[in-house]
């Protein structure tokens, strides 16, 4: 067993022994890439998604030199037509780019990688012809060996997230990851499979992917692996249920991941802490980073300032993803900015709509933290008057409301200015900062019908749960009074403290900028 040739199944032995969602499947994925011209596969997710765990999974899989039968026999990857053919039958090298760098001097990853591959090797083939050229060595290793290798490259971009101001670095990295994937003959001579994961996607060099054989999976994109990419609601309530824990306030707090191949995924990190600790909280945030979400978000792009304040008040907006270079220094506009934000798990994409969002409470809570930090005019200003506002509603203050929610709408284009959604994304915006005081729910269901937007204080506040309904051409009242007749706050009755009802109104015959709107509040009496 070596480091870096055939490391054996004592990582996922561990893995195994302690809380496991089978994600076997994956396996069964792979397999169906040997022999053909697919058996390059990228997978891309964020920090705390189970890359390495996935890893591991696959090391223990395809080393020839252990017997993982023990392992898997019992997983669902054992009733695949394909599970014994490739189960522990290849040479496996496996690369932790991480640990690569925390060993080897900057100007060193290349040649340590190789030479340490090299040494492994000829301690187990000792008639080995090593001849100058890595690649040429490892076809040697193929005939000395009798069976291809599988290679595993773990945090693959760490070089490309780590190198800064030094290109160099980089360049001779991507050389060396083309020296052995680029050239058609000498891959499929050497190689059964190779799998790259990592946080960001491959890098382009220009509008092409540096390593352009390689099938690519993503954040934005994760096609059959979306399944993999995290647990699944139904794998979440299982283990809520197998735990003895909240599935609502689990699914509150680490779902909103959504790809077109499965609607709903959960942060696996988090989602095993809070049943572990019993607790929601913000786990994956806190073990971060490399990463600074305020250094990201507080880039001086056009507008960017107000995206963050909307996406923070649970407002979609519109990204083009297709720019990004997919490192953490080519920054050409916003949307550069934002898609970076998908691939780091701070924004889930909708591949139908384009849109982005923040997916959950426990990323909200980051962002909430970020953006106060955030030393840019326009955020500082947007921050307090969305305080001030949250405090007038409080203190029942019907006009100063009136003016904040009149100047937000304001904002918002003529064209869709008497569009529901466009209506719901005015009280969203206005009140982006409510998330060190309360929860947000959107079309909750409540008597008869469903509340637009509600905002249920957090257990340790001591500020009223708040039911706002926005109309147009009735009265602020008319809105108090279907709140009432519709008995919206029942819904949120149960929680034990007040309640406000706050009605809000404007005239949409008058002209953009004249639309003058008038607000209720009222105390809800039961």
């Amino acid at each position: 067993m070596g480091n870096y040739l055939n490391p054996g199944n004592e990582g996922f032995t561990i893995i195994r022994n302690g809380t496991y969602v089978d994600k076997t499947g994956m396996i069964g994925l792979i397999n169906q890439t040997i022999g053909t011209p697919q058996c390059l596969t990228c997978i891309s997710r964020p920090r705390r998604f189970g890359k390495s765990f996935a890893a591991q999974m696959l090391c223990a899989y395809y080393d020839k030199t252990c017997d993982s039968s023990g392992l898997f026999d019992d997983l669902a990857i054992a009733s695949d037509a394909q599970y014994r053919t490739h189960l522990n039958q290849y040479d496996l090298i496996y690369l932790d780019m991480t640990g690569v760098i925390g060993e080897a001097s900057d100007m060193d990853i290349v040649p340590y990688i190789q030479r340490n591959v090299v040494r492994e090797l000829t301690e187990q083939y000792p008639k080995l012809r090593v001849v100058e050229g890595f690649a040429a060595t490892l076809a040697n290793a193929v005939e000395a060996a009798g069976n291809k290798f599988v290679m595993l490259i773990d945090e693959w971009d760490a070089p490309i997230r780590e190198a800064g101001s030094q290109p160099d670095n980089q360049r001779r990295y991507l050389e060396f990851l083309r020296s052995l994937f680029k050239n058609s003959a000498m891959t499929n001579k050497i190689f059964a499979a190779a799998y790259m994961t990592g946080i960001l996607p491959i890098k382009k060099d220009g509008s092409q992917s540096a390593i352009s054989d390689f099938k690519e999976y993503t954040m934005i994109k994760p096609r059959q692996f979306g399944a993999y990419v995290g647990f699944t609601e139904s794998e979440v309530r299982r283990l809520c249920q197998d735990q003895c824990r909240d599935f609502e306030k689990m699914k509150q707090w680490y779902d909103g991941y959504a790809f077109r191949e499965i609607s709903s995924v959960y942060n696996p990190n988090s989602v095993i802490e809070a049943i572990r600790n019993d607790d929601y909280d913000s786990y994956w945030t806190q073990t971060s980073a490399a990463e600074s979400l305020m250094g990201y978000i507080g880039l001086d792009f056009d507008g960017l300032g107000r995206i963050t304040a909307d996406l923070v008040g649970g407002v979609e907006t519109k990204v083009d993803t297709k720019g990004f270079a997919n490192d953490l220094v080519t920054f050409r506009d916003r949307d550069d900015v934002l898609t970076l934000l998908i691939h780091l798990g701070y924004l889930t994409y909708d591949e139908t709509t384009q849109k982005v969002h923040i997916p959950n409470e426990e990323i909200r809570q980051e962002f909430t933290r970020a953006i106060r930090q955030v030393k840019r005019d326009d955020t500082i200003r947007r921050v307090r008057e969305s305080e001030q506002l949250i405090a007038d509603t409080v203190h029942g203050r019907e006009e100063a409301v009136a003016r904040q929610i009149e100047k937000i709408h304001g904002e918002e284009s003529p064209l869709y200015y008497n569009n529901e959604q466009a209506l719901r994304s005015v009280i969203k915006r206005a009140y982006f900062s409510y998330g060190d005081e309360y929860v947000m729910f959107e079309e909750l269901p409540a008597g008869a019908g469903y509340a637009d937007i509600v905002y249920l204080p957090k257990k340790d506040s001591v500020l009223p749960a708040l039911v706002i309904e926005l109309k147009w051409d009735q009265s602020a009242e008319s809105a108090i009074e279907q709140i009432r007749d519709r008995r919206y706050p029942r819904a949120v009755s149960g929680s034990g403290g007040e309640i406000l009802l706050v009605g809000i109104s404007y005239d949409r015959e008058s002209p953009a900028g004249e639309r003058r709107h008038q607000c209720r509040i009222e105390r809800y009496e039961g």
